[in-house]
């Protein structure tokens, strides 16, 4: 896609190759470091209740900071947030409240409302929106009547509360715009959106995270008043900066010191603590603050009164010391430039899009950038503590995470979600990558590279899953997304980075090998792998050891192997074209692939195909010789639909070694290939399918994919047959009783944890890979395959065409339907017609498997912003 680059394009080649560190500074402040795995310095690893909300304004973090629409450096050594006061609140509005994974009717869930509106690449533009209640905001309220309510019910949120009832609510917009690396301009629009006059208290913060108190030997930088109301600051590393505002407010200094007076009654030698903000505004403490005007935390006050439906507008630069003079009525202009160069940039992929299409993908990838979070986390220093303060519990040497002390994570990474998934998780950023490549595939790379780098990946292979457990096991997509990436990167820029494939591929096979060491203990080719992502869409914790002498022989498990192998042979051939010797792991893993192929569909009763229903199942195997298939219909059986790939006649004749080896397997071993789709019958443009599924049983799968009694939702596919609403499945094993029924919104079970539940809602990273199957089917099968979709519809159709069906079902959650209504917002009247409400998306973890509401994490761009690809490639197709 070769184009004239725009400004915003020159700024990513400039990164690219640093010239400039246009990446230097973003949005990459947490929105919460309370309550996480890196706080818990508990005996017990409580992290909810070690560091919990309330101690949060008082206590100084150790491995990171949070606050409300903030940017900060790539090192999180200078941050800049916002905060508030509507007169009412108990405390300030420092940070994002939410309950706890243990408070939750339904896990961990962020009570505030917030959206993330516009970014670029390099964060040379992005925009943020913050609603804040005029009354009081209703703390107690949520967390009483979440607790009251339980599994059955639905979550209690913010809006239900009645806080923006009469539109009585402030809109705070954030807008940065960079005039260059060093140099931000800062717009803050505050609008009254209620009926009456209403006043607002703003404190915009600027402050150095901790990195003093730790060590007790890092120099201790320091921020100070100028004498022309300015704040200046000096750190030793990332150097001066000054911080230039809007009229004449009043400034208050303190230092990022935890308060250990009122959280220990004990007094030390400092006497200003973090929240010395709080008590100076609501307590009315003025020697809470520093006199001297110096410190480690400063923040400038506006008292604000705003008449109905008005607004004001405050602007702010911070910038290197030295840089040169830009006058304060030029700072409007550098903002507004930097907006017509964000949509020259997203012009380019949005030519087919319509009005409202073109802004929910401006809005998926501004989530996607605003996500990327600055991630500290070396865990021989947690486990063993720092000098200068007490040692952590000796339980903890051989508790969470004490297997992966090589760990050293100091980067900006891509989160599932900043509030509630403040830390990566494997799987999820192999997702986050491919929806963020279409932009910014520089980083798409980067962030893939990672978590093959030998201080991420352990040195048996495993890559690390997320901070609560860096030991579980994810889906292994790390192959598939390093092609998709790369293909991605080469089409944007019309040339191939073998050096990037190359490097992954290598990392990919220590990985590789420890999936086949650790996860296929019967050397069988039957893979178990534990819960694999989908959490509580089995009977019981697939990572959990099973009543009596039972073993879990897992379908998804088996596929995603199968699916690995298939990358990894596409990678080689590839690769294969600049160095011969790939063609020898070409072959390597075609056999591994047939040799799994041949066992999960094995027809001796030792596979997971079960030819009575139709559909791939886990098998539950005694070692008294008891076997048990699950027959649960779920995404579980259609894993296996995802390992299916093309080679192309060409590919296999310039490369005469896997040639010869391929057509010895065909001639060979037709006890091995004999499931397989003949590999010896040309499709499309002579092509040749690798697939673990044949054409009879995907036919039988599909019957049931796509059925609007099971798996076809208006929205997608959903996780789990609609067949167990009336009828759920049930399971007696050894004395112990399972049940699993189709539940299309919050789960009523939490078998795995957390908030999630995968036992009926849509869910995008699944579709995704379901919708690219069918296109590499099609690819193979062409007009000679057609299904009915819906089924007993009487409408038939290719499977690409199919395929692009799904992929609309799932774009149209988020835009509006016949009656102008967004199914992501369901019922909510304000979501749907408010002016104020209306054009903003919230992209949801999970959606409704019957009417697509948003359910879950609130701000999960990360995969769901998989909409933008979606979005991006239907705009390729009609052009």
């Amino acid at each position: 896609m070769h184009t004239t680059p725009t400004p915003e394009h020159q700024r990513l080649a400039e990164a690219e190759v640093h010239a400039k560190h246009w990446r230097r500074w973003g949005p990459y402040l947490a929105e919460r470091a309370w309550g996480t795995v890196r706080e818990d310095y508990s005996a017990n690893g409580t992290a909810w209740e070690y560091l919990p909300h309330d101690d949060a304004r008082s206590r100084a973090y150790r491995w990171t900071e949070d606050g409300i629409l903030g940017f900060c450096d790539n090192h999180q050594r200078i941050c800049f947030a916002l905060a508030f006061w509507n007169g009412k609140d108990p405390i300030l509005k420092e940070r994002l409240f939410g309950l706890t994974g243990n408070e939750g009717n339904h896990g961990e869930d962020v009570k505030e409302l917030y959206y993330y509106l516009d970014g670029t690449p390099t964060n040379s533009y992005s925009k943020g929106l913050y609603k804040y209640p005029q009354s009081a905001f209703p703390y107690a309220d949520l967390v009483e009547e979440n607790r009251r309510r339980t599994r059955e019910d639905a979550e209690y949120e913010l809006m239900d509360t009645g806080a923006f009832a009469e539109s009585r609510y402030f809109d705070v917009f954030a807008e940065y715009a960079k005039n260059d690396v060093d140099d931000l301009l800062i717009r803050i629009t505050i609008a009254n959106r209620g009926p009456d006059p209403a006043s607002l208290i703003f404190l915009p913060t600027i402050w150095f995270r901790n990195i003093w108190t730790w060590s007790g030997t890092a120099v201790k930088p320091q921020l100070r008043a100028t004498a022309s109301g300015e704040v200046e600051l000096e750190h030793p590393d990332a150097g001066n900066f000054l911080l230039t505002l809007d009229g004449a407010p009043e400034l208050l200094f303190t230092e990022n010191e935890t308060n250990t007076e009122r959280l220990w009654n004990w007094s030390g030698a400092n006497r200003f603590y973090k929240d010395a903000f709080h008590e100076y505004v609501i307590r009315g403490r003025s020697e809470a603050v520093n006199p001297a005007r110096e410190g480690t935390k400063a923040c400038a006050l506006y008292r604000l009164t705003l008449a109905p439906g008005a607004g004001t507008t405050l602007l702010f630069r911070f910038c290197r010391t030295g840089t040169p003079d830009l006058p304060r009525e030029q700072w409007d202009s550098v903002l507004d430039t930097r907006i017509r160069e964000a949509n020259e940039f997203y012009a380019l992929f949005q030519r087919n899009l319509t009005a409202d299409a073109a802004s929910v993908q401006r809005q998926a990838f501004a989530g996607l950038f605003w996500s990327k979070q600055f991630y500290h986390y070396i865990v021989e220093t947690w486990l063993e503590g720092d000098p200068a303060m007490p040692k952590p519990p000796e339980a903890r040497k051989q508790g969470r995470n004490h297997r992966w002390r090589h760990l050293y994570n100091e980067d900006v990474i891509s989160m599932p979600d900043k509030w509630e998934y403040p830390w990566y998780a494997a799987w999820d950023l192999a997702f986050h990558t491919v929806a963020l490549a279409t932009a910014d595939p520089d980083n798409a790379k980067a962030q893939l590279s990672l978590f093959l780098r030998e201080w991420y990946m352990h040195p048996n292979g495993q890559i690390p899953a997320y901070e609560w457990a860096f030991g579980d096991v994810n889906p292994p997509v790390h192959a598939w997304a390093a092609w998709r990436v790369f293909q991605i990167d080469r089409r944007i820029k019309g040339k191939p980075d073998f050096q990037f494939l190359e490097r992954a591929f290598h990392k990919l096979l220590m990985n590789f090998t420890w999936w086949v060491n650790r996860k296929d203990s019967e050397g069988a080719n039957i893979f178990e792998g534990g819960f694999l992502g989908l959490d509580n869409i089995g009977l019981f914790d697939r990572s959990a050891p099973l009543p009596g002498c039972w073993m879990l022989e897992q379908s998804d498990g088996t596929a995603w192997m199968a699916m690995y192998c298939l990358n990894m042979l596409k990678i080689a051939l590839l690769l294969a074209g600049e160095d011969a010797a790939y063609e020898d792991i070409a072959s390597k893993f075609f056999e591994h692939f047939v040799r799994i192929s041949h066992a999960i569909n094995h027809h001796s009763g030792s596979g997971l195909w079960d030819e009575e229903d139709g559909f791939y199942y886990d098998h539950l195997r005694a070692n008294d010789g008891r076997s048990i298939f699950l027959r649960v219909r779920s995404l579980v059986g259609l894993v296996p639909v995802f390992a299916t790939d093309t080679l192309e006649l060409a590919t296999i004749g310039r490369h005469p070694g896997f040639q010869k080896r391929l057509k010895w397997f065909i001639e060979n071993r037709p006890d091995l290939t004999g499931d397989l789709a003949p590999l010896e019958r040309s499709g499309v443009a002579r092509r040749r399918l690798l697939a673990l599924v044949n054409r009879p049983r995907l036919e039988r799968i599909l019957q049931r994919v796509f059925s609007e009694a099971e798996f076809l939702s208006p929205f997608g596919i959903r996780s789990l047959s609609r067949y167990y609403l009336d009828e759920p499945y049930r399971l007696s094993l050894d004395g112990a009783e399972f049940q699993i029924d189709y539940e299309p919104a919050e789960s009523r079970t939490g078998t795995f944890g957390g908030n999630s539940n995968w036992r009926g809602p849509v869910w995008f990273p699944m579709n995704l890979l379901f919708i690219e199957a069918l296109q590499r089917l099609d690819y193979y099968y062409g007009d000679s395959f057609t299904v009915e979709l819906p089924t007993g519809s009487g409408r038939r159709m290719k499977l690409g065409e199919a395929a692009a069906e799904l992929s609309r079902r799932l774009s149209a959650i988020f835009l509006p339907d016949n009656n102008g209504e967004r199914p992501v917002y369901g019922g909510n009247r304000m979501f749907q017609t408010d002016p104020h409400f209306r054009p903003y998306v919230l992209f949801h973890e999970y959606f409704h498997g019957d009417h697509g509401q948003g359910l879950g994490a609130s701000h999960q761009t990360g995969w769901t912003g998989l909409v933008a690809k979606l979005l991006e490639q239907s705009s390729r197709i009609r052009s």
